[in-house]
């Protein structure tokens, strides 16, 4: 009777550990793109404002 209750036992356990390590590596992901994203972003005003100093002289 254990048996027949250890593969199900492996498919959970196999399952469970895929989906957490999707969920890590999803977040690492998601946080890399924001912090690309806002890199852009924070050069990008840089940019605006040297623009606007050296146009101000």
């Amino acid at each position: 009777i254990s048996t027949a209750k250890q593969p199900v036992h492996i498919g959970y356990k196999t399952f469970f550990t895929s989906t957490m390590l999707f969920a890590v590596h999803g977040d690492y992901f998601c946080r890399a793109q924001a912090y690309h994203y806002l890199q852009g972003h924070r050069s990008q005003c840089q940019a605006a404002e040297e623009q606007e100093t050296s146009g101000v002289l």
